[in-house]
């Protein structure tokens, strides 16, 4: 199958969370297993793109609204990260160092939508499946079956996947006529609230919708920032799919982020090195237990509660541990982080920013991570700390839920909480710290959960059965089938 997978990020080129890390990985393991999987994105002014060379693959022209617009779409030459990799040039909307908070965001993204459905529809040869991630690129799905310029595109099928349904990128029916020409009977597969919704219409367009996690399909048919009963309207035709994350990128063994490597017999001394690196950074204590937390500082992540909870963990558990955090986000809750270093006694240190070098060194040298999240479709750095044999511990949400089970079960191996609270974050410091005195017990979860299968493989199969129950069946005579009968070879 030729698989063509559009999304706004893609690791390593652009990365803004969790989206840009799965269309970085599913294509490459999708060739692995034979088949052709290709990356359409736009083109930022990164790091990627200045130290890489190009190719330019077509010149197109078309508009949005009244805005005419020349594009440009280039492809990395050396196939470097397993895909062919393309991206959409369109000088002054998409050439920009961020991937999004703009003004123009409606505008850039759909300039890149159309741009990459005009240039698929001179294409000599259709694809197979046309995968679109995010609402980002949710009028894809619509604009092949809808749009009269791209209607001869409309037997391919299309797969949305939806990676946080919280983000939708509805707008006012006035911006309308940036999509172009379409029939207007089909109103309402664009509309959701008497606005134009893109990942409403992904939903209502594309043939197959999955979720990352299943437990995170069901519970948007209860919390889905108003799209909950389009869910259960649509559940038909909605799976849920854990992601998996590179086990080439994320390995203990051979990670280039950090300096002291180990496997699963030498977790504890190898952990203990990155752990003494990262306290000597830090000013930290290396014998207490070392709680992290990695992500954005924002609600959706439960960081709001973090400045409260580790004053409280202080306060009632004492000061028999250690926390650092790593991430950017709300300034009020940056500022509240900052605050409390100053009450630091060797047990608490923060980084303001994106770091993703020290991401894996806290990977590989914490105790415990630390992911209060309200909302987690997957979740992918609780399957980064166990392979490096870090304690997750978790709310019971989304991906989280399917992923991490507590180590009070049975073959349990995490800290698992009910609610984003204060004080279930604190009772869940208690536990770390009751735990981390128990080594024995430690060694023996943390090469439990090294051994634990993330891994892509199991995943991308799962996507390419999908895929398969989509094309249209071969010939009969491929088949074996003749005459309505079936007949040996």
């Amino acid at each position: 199958m030729e698989i063509i997978h559009v999304s706004a990020e893609c690791y390593p080129v652009a990365k803004a969370g969790g989206l840009g890390d799965v269309v970085g990985a599913m294509p490459k393991y999708q060739n692995k297993l034979g088949h052709i999987a290709k990356v359409v994105m736009p083109m930022y002014k990164t790091k990627f793109l200045s130290d890489n060379s190009w190719d330019v693959v077509h010149k197109g022209r078309t508009n949005i609204g009244d805005y005419w617009f020349d594009y440009t779409i280039i492809k990395e030459q050396t196939n470097k990260l397993g895909f062919d990799l393309y991206l959409v040039d369109i000088n002054g909307l998409l050439d920009r160092e961020k991937v999004y908070g703009y003004d123009d965001d409606i505008q850039r993204f759909t300039g890149f939508q159309v741009a990459v459905v005009d240039w698929m529809s001179v294409w000599e040869h259709h694809p197979d499946i046309i995968h679109v991630h995010d609402h980002h690129t949710g009028f894809i799905p619509f604009m092949i079956k809808h749009c009269y310029k791209y209607q001869h595109l409309q037997n391919i099928p299309t797969v949305l996947t939806i990676h946080n349904a919280q983000y939708q990128g509805a707008m006012g029916w006035e911006m309308s006529y940036l999509l172009p020409p379409w029939d207007s009977w089909k109103y309402g597969m664009l509309d959701w609230n008497n606005n134009i919704n893109p990942l409403a219409s992904a939903i209502k367009c594309a043939w197959k919708v999955t979720t990352v996690s299943k437990s995170y399909l069901e519970e948007m048919k209860q919390s889905a920032n108003g799209l909950e009963a389009l869910f259960e309207y649509e559940k038909g035709k909605c799976v849920g799919i854990l992601n998996g994350i590179d086990f080439h990128v994320w390995d203990p063994a051979t990670d280039t982020y950090i300096e002291d490597h180990f496997t699963v017999p030498d977790v504890k001394e190898g952990k203990q090195k990155s752990k003494r690196l990262l306290c000597e950074r830090f000013n930290l204590d290396e014998e207490k237990p070392l709680i992290v937390f990695i992500g954005r500082l924002v609600g959706e992540k439960g960081a709001d509660i973090l400045p409260g909870a580790i004053s409280d963990s202080f306060y009632y558990v004492g000061r028999k541990m250690s926390f650092l955090i790593l991430g950017s986000g709300f300034p009020e809750v940056e500022d509240q982080l900052n605050g409390l270093q100053r009450l630091s006694q060797n047990d608490y240190s923060v980084y303001i920013g994106y770091n993703e070098a020290l991401s894996h060194l806290m990977y590989a040298g914490a105790d415990f991570l630390l992911m209060p999240s309200r909302v987690e479709p997957c979740g992918l750095n609780q399957m980064y700390a166990m392979r490096y044999g870090t304690i997750p511990m978790v709310r019971r949400t989304g991906g989280l839920r399917d992923t991490v089970v507590d180590y009070g079960e049975k073959d349990g191996y995490g800290i698992v909480y009910n609610w984003a609270a204060v004080g279930d974050i604190t009772q869940g410091v208690w536990r770390a710290v009751d735990l981390f005195e128990d080594q024995e017990k430690v060694g023996a979860i943390r090469k439990q959960m090294m051994q634990l299968d993330f891994s892509w493989e199991h995943s991308v199969q799962q996507y390419l059965d999908l895929y398969e129950s989509l094309l249209p069946l071969p010939p009969l005579e491929e088949t074996g089938e003749k005459d309505g009968k079936l007949h040996d070879g």
